[in-house]
């Protein structure tokens, strides 16, 4: 049996990351939903990607967009109902496409019940499923929320948040709490989701002894740099639970922390995170000496240790990609080549194949209180306004060239951004070299990034120019260009050559 047939769905799949509210509106109000992703599944059967990946839709008060959870087994009715989820795995499952959903496992928020039961008197039975404390150390929140403690006048003690005051912290030492949690998981598990995005599972161990860190005198959030032993027995609770489960459900963690290093150990001994995302690529200009750098960094660490590394170049949290590249179609094309053939499993985040920028944010149109709103504008399928979103105005403005952009106008269009995508997808899934391969660097001109991807017979080279002018990319025996990112001689023998800014898959010339 060959390796890609045994290999788990996880590292050959592309992976798209859906932002509920700004995907689809099916009923009007402004606000994206359940049924307005259900809408849209045959995009994403058309583009080619194995799963999806849904930002919280949990029931929440919405202070940090979902992120704040006061129900985690019930859909909000911003973005629907349990029997749309329920139609939503149905239906992504007939089209062979996966569901994840996103996993907040470090804080709910302060109206769920166990909170509010948590704060009426400091002998309640779940006041333990919370950190409280008599004095604040210097630990300070993320989001720009000042301190990561917050007195609480009724019962005279401060609660630990790392994020927003209205996210306070779980306890995870407390067996209760851990028993809660896996509930949870099995109720989405028992419903047929595929697996998981665990959100910030570096956060969830706290150092017992609650001491003071310069870090955090220095004004940085602790969720920025916390990683505590503990976390990795939370992790091993999940991942012996989730593998009890029939067909290959997995876990990709969030582990925010710019060092491969330390990242790799929240994959454990195989009994941890089956995927951990790969931040250094999300911070990144079109540079090659940085990407030349990470890709090393990731493969020193992680291919020596067998886990599997993930690639991410956009998502809800940061700035978009081609915003990042200067606004470059160029960049981000030849950007899209790279991301679906290093070694490891891609993430899309929603518009990527459309090549959207960030919208345009002013202080009137802003709603996040960490500013991250630019690459959360809703998605437009319609070229004239409103761009599909049909009743209420969208709750953020339209990204740049809203109508150039739209679905409607890419798909079928011959060299569009989505057909680039769509050809680089369909590429991968034929290639055991690609979804699977080894991956070797080789040399070339410092701007240009090259490298070989092989299983058994497959072979595939890529070569990325970043510069704005040709590079000589001479290779002994015959290659075929099969995928030019602009485009250009796809078909055709290679010539040596790469134009301003192309990037290419080259396959064995046949004959």
């Amino acid at each position: 049996m060959s390796e890609s047939t045994q290999a788990p769905w996880w590292k050959g799949a592309t992976i798209y990351q859906i932002y509920p509210r700004s995907f689809a509106d099916s009923n009007g109000d402004g606000i994206g939903d359940l049924n307005g992703v259900l809408r849209h599944l045959d995009h994403l059967q058309q583009l080619g990607v194995d799963a999806l990946w849904l930002s919280p839709i949990f029931r929440s008060p919405m202070a940090d967009a979902g992120y704040d959870i006061s129900d985690y087994c019930d859909i909000d009715p911003l973005f629907g109902s349990l029997a749309d989820i329920d139609r939503l795995i149905a239906e992504a499952h007939a089209r062979g496409i996966r569901v994840l959903l996103d996993f907040v496992p470090n804080h709910t928020s302060d109206e769920h019940p166990w909170f509010v039961e948590s704060r009426r008197s400091r002998d309640n039975p779940k006041r333990d499923w919370y950190i409280w404390r008599d004095q604040p150390n210097n630990w300070r929140a993320a989001l720009g929320a000042g301190s990561a403690w917050t007195w609480d006048e009724h019962t005279q003690q401060y609660y630990l948040h790392l994020f927003l005051a209205k996210q306070p912290d779980l306890n995870w030492r407390n067996p209760e709490v851990v028993e809660a949690m896996h509930d949870v998981l099995r109720f989405w598990l028992d419903r047929g989701v595929d697996g998981f995005r665990i959100d910030v599972i570096h956060c969830t161990g706290k150092d017992p002894s609650f001491a003071d860190d310069p870090r955090c005198q220095a004004g940085q959030p602790l969720s920025d740099f916390n990683d505590q032993p503990y976390s990795h027995e939370v992790l091993r609770g999940l991942r012996k639970l989730v593998d009890s489960y029939p067909g290959d459900r997995m876990l990709v963690g969030e582990v925010n922390i710019r060092s491969t290093e330390r990242v790799l150990q929240y994959y454990g001994a195989g009994d941890e995170l089956h995927l951990a995302f790969n931040f250094n690529p999300l911070d990144a200009p079109w540079d090659p000496v940085l990407f030349r750098s990470c890709i090393r960094e990731v493969e020193h660490w992680l291919q020596p240790a067998g886990a599997w590394p993930t690639w991410v170049l956009s998502n809800h949290d940061n700035v978009r990609q081609r915003s990042r590249y200067q606004g470059s179609e160029r960049a981000s094309r030849a950007a899209a080549v790279m991301l679906l053939t290093l070694r490891g499993t891609p993430f899309i985040y929603q518009g990527e194949e459309l090549g959207l920028e960030d919208a345009m944010i002013t202080a009137e149109t802003r709603v996040d209180p960490g500013g991250r709103d630019g690459c959360r504008a809703p998605m437009p399928w319609q070229a004239e306004p409103p761009h599909g979103w049909d009743g209420t105005a969208p709750w953020l403005p339209f990204p740049p060239e809203a109508d150039e952009r739209a679905a409607e106008r890419q798909t079928g269009a011959a060299n569009s951004m989505f057909a680039l995508y769509q050809r680089l997808l369909a590429a991968r899934k034929v290639s055991p070299a690609l979804h699977h391969g080894d991956f070797e660097e080789l040399p070339s001109h410092p701007e240009v990034l090259a490298y070989r991807r092989r299983s058994g017979d497959d072979c595939r080279l890529v070569c990325i120019n970043f510069a704005n002018h040709p590079h000589a990319f001479p290779q002994s025996g015959q290659w075929q260009v099969e995928i030019a990112s602009d485009g250009d001689g796809e078909g055709q023998p290679f010539n040596g050559n790469l134009t301003a800014g192309q990037a290419l898959i080259l396959r064995p010339a046949e004959g």
